[in-house]
């Protein structure tokens, strides 16, 4: 049996054992709506990196095979950084209208039915001989607008059954977290598999099944959450508000129209840079000005803060995505036995480990808080960053042995480098979400969650510019495997492990000041 297809079955094996029994020794610990949004978001998340295992292979291998490898690696890694970028700069907006007008249930829902839609145009396009750009990018769009919706509120949502600062809610969100992951690992093997042994409608399909699957498993659940996460003000509901449409419908409508608004912008990857640079100066300039306006509002400026150094993470763990799944795909011994790991799989290395340790850092963590030695949020981040340029070092260490030697990587470089980034990722992005829930005034907390995921946008599409960097164009076939890997081991050398090293030595410098903003808050 082709061992990729065995790694598929026994992901799935694992994962039906292990979710069990992490459900089953925090069920009397948590409330039950951890579980029930642990299960929506993770089909969410198992649809996103569904896609996001196979877009830059799917856009290098098929939508744009007519131009050259070079060109086409620049263009792939310029929309992917854009749609990575619109998916976390959606949730601004999504999280606006969540608190004001469309309340957290009806924003979870109208996201979901958005991506799904989105999924389905690319299954539909993964089944036409000639693709079509702009139909490509609408399908895209779909999952952006939806996921602006989707993202931020069911994230701020689990935040309701919490108060402020109880310490069961950073041990929460790595269980949510670890929900996250297991769709994106079970999604990585299953959809990478199909798409690239099979056909690439399949891997879009499922991944918009899985959506259907979080969808109506969190509707069949709306009875347990009480009164949280209602419409803000029913007459946003009832009430006619323009052409006899109450204000909600239109926030739905003009959701609709984003869509093709938005697939435009997929062709002009400048303007989306500008745009970006614009939305990220007004934010955090409102983000000041917040902190001016509430109590205790310097909490938001430590938001503000972290925003920066969350932003750089991003900008060099999203490479997984792009650069380092090219490096995996061209330059990495993925054969096992007569069989060939298809390089979209090893996506699901970061899954499979968060899986495993989440809830060994919410044990940790809430050791830790009973012991009165648990690591502030800030520390947390610093040490993030250095597992993060551990990560880069082994895969440098791996490309070097490979250029002085002529062969290709060794496989155990990616697995080891994908731990070092995972145990870094456990460090900072559950501690994140948790951490807005408590620094954030309660009537704006899903404002500040979308503005959080602003940082996952911008170092998106800083990822974008920093993967261009490794393209060297069109190498002479017969080109050294040197001279092939050079420009990646260069990059993530600079980038990767000097660059971040230096953010974590400025933040460590930081934490004092930080604590003392946080006034109270862990």
């Amino acid at each position: 049996m082709d061992f990729a297809l065995i790694l598929l079955i026994v992901g799935w094996i694992f994962c039906l054992i292990w979710i069990p029994l992490v459900i089953k020794a925090n069920s009397k610990i948590h409330p039950r709506a951890l579980f029930v949004c642990f299960f929506a978001e993770m089909w969410e998340r198992f649809s996103y990196y569904g896609m996001r295992a196979l877009l830059t292979l799917y856009m290098v291998k098929v939508v744009f095979q007519q131009i050259a490898s070079g060109e086409a690696d620049v263009k792939s890694l310029a929309i992917y950084g854009t749609y990575t970028a619109s998916i976390y700069l959606g949730p601004i907006i999504g999280g606006m209208m969540a608190d004001k007008y469309l309340g957290f249930r009806k924003s979870i829902l109208l996201g979901g039915v958005l991506i799904s839609l989105g999924h389905i145009a690319l299954a539909a396009q993964g089944l036409i001989a000639e693709t079509n750009e702009f139909f490509f990018f609408i399908a895209l769009a779909f999952i952006v607008v939806g996921t602006g919706y989707f993202k931020p509120n069911i994230s701020s949502f689990l935040g309701k059954f919490y108060k402020q600062d109880d310490p069961r809610k950073d041990p929460a969100y790595n269980i949510f977290y670890m929900g996250i992951n297991v769709g994106a690992f079970l999604s990585a093997l299953t959809c990478g598999y199909l798409g690239e042994q099979v056909g690439w409608h399949w891997g879009f399909g499922l991944a918009g099944i899985g959506m259907f699957i979080g969808l109506f498993v969190f509707w069949k659940n709306l009875k347990y959450f009480g009164d949280k996460g209602l419409v803000p003000d029913i007459k946003y509901d009832t009430q006619g508000f323009f052409a006899g449409l109450s204000l909600n419908k239109i926030i739905i409508l003009l959701s609709l129209v984003a869509v093709p608004l938005w697939a435009i912008l997929f062709s002009y990857d400048d303007v989306f840079k500008i745009g970006l640079s614009g939305i990220t100066v007004v934010v955090l300039v409102y983000l000041i000005y917040l902190s001016t306006k509430y109590e205790n509002g310097s909490r938001l400026l430590v938001v503000l803060i972290l925003f920066v150094f969350h932003a750089m993470f991003w900008a060099l763990f999203e490479q997984a995505g792009g650069s380092l799944t090219l490096i995996t795909d061209r330059f990495v011994d993925r054969t096992i036995g007569n069989s060939e790991i298809p390089a979209s799989q090893f996506q699901a290395l970061n899954a499979f480990f968060i899986i495993i340790f989440a809830p060994v850092f919410a044990w940790l963590w809430m050791k830790l808080n009973k012991l009165k030695a648990e690591p502030s949020t800030p520390l947390k981040f610093v040490y993030s960053l250095v597992l993060l340029a551990i990560g880069f070092l082994i895969i440098v260490l791996g490309a070097k042995s490979a250029m002085e030697s002529g062969e290709s990587i060794i496989v155990w470089a990616i697995v080891f480098m994908y731990l070092f980034h995972t145990l870094g990722e456990l460090c900072l992005s559950p501690v994140g979400l948790s951490m807005v829930t408590k620094l954030s005034p309660p009537d704006i907390v899903g404002f500040t969650m979308g503005a959080w995921f602003l940082s996952y946008s911008v170092g998106n599409k800083v990822a974008t510019e920093i993967g261009k960097l490794i393209s060297v164009g069109d190498l002479d076939e017969n080109a050294s495997m040197a001279e092939q890997i050079s420009p990646y081991v260069d990059v993530y050398l600079q980038w990767g492990v000097y660059v971040v090293l230096g953010c974590a030595v400025v933040l460590l410098a930081l934490v004092p000041v930080l604590k003392k903003l946080m006034k109270g808050i862990h």
